[in-house]
């Protein structure tokens, strides 16, 4: 069994494909896990829903075109 990795979805992107590519490696609907990832933003003090999301961008590589 080959693990697929994560990466920043080039299909699923609205800003940097990061949800998206997080909902690709899960089986997930990408509109689904961007609102539940808002609210989760929102709604915990807790959560910097901002500065998470931009570290993740510079960390998580895009995934390549080649590769599909």
């Amino acid at each position: 069994m080959t693990e697929r990795p994560l990466r920043r979805s080039t299909e699923h992107r609205i800003l940097g494909g990061v949800i998206g590519g997080f909902a690709e490696y899960f089986d997930r609907d990408p509109t689904l896990l961007r609102v539940l990832y808002v609210l989760l933003s929102v709604l915990s003090a807790g959560f910097p829903g901002i500065l998470v999301y931009l570290i993740l961008w510079i960390v998580i590589p895009q995934r390549s075109l080649a590769h599909g």
